[in-house]
């Protein structure tokens, strides 16, 4: 048997914390009787972080999927109740997708679940190596792909 490569090993380490995190959130999640499923999840943030009521067409370049993706995604959230779809105020031809009260609600569940997942991995670890750990994070988050 031939041992990894340690950039190879650290690569499946990630993996395998993420899917850690994200079978811990979606318990919770289940447990709360919020029933989503990952990418309506992204799109439910993307939302958040908009200033305005965005297109569907903005949606889907923001999280980086073809449009018809975007609507069978809205779609689900809009039977559920947490987005709805609503003219635009100066062209009544396009669409925008808002957060309802109800994804607003289930936004909120989504952070506490994402933050006790978070807190319940990470608890072997001291207050520092938790600091170092998301500096590190953000260190990679942040870093400028290299091109080929």
């Amino acid at each position: 048997m031939t041992t990894p490569e340690p950039d190879g090993l650290l690569a499946e380490q990630l993996l395998r914390l993420t899917r850690r995190i994200h079978r811990s959130q979606q318990r919770r999640l289940e447990s709360a009787g919020v029933a989503i499923t990952p990418a309506q999840s992204r799109l439910l943030r993307a939302l958040a972080q908009e200033e305005r009521p965005p297109r569907m067409a903005d949606l889907a370049a923001r999280l980086e999927v073809v449009p018809r993706a975007v609507t069978t995604l809205v779609d689900g959230l809009e039977a559920a109740g947490r987005v709805r779809r609503a003219p635009d105020t100066e062209n009544r031809r396009v669409i925008r997708v808002e957060l309802t009260d109800t994804g607003r609600a289930t936004l909120r569940s989504l952070r506490e679940a994402r933050r006790a997942a978070a807190e319940d991995i990470l608890s072997p670890l001291t207050p520092q190596q938790r600091s170092d750990f998301g500096a590190l994070l953000s260190t990679l988050v942040d870093a400028r792909p290299h091109t080929c």
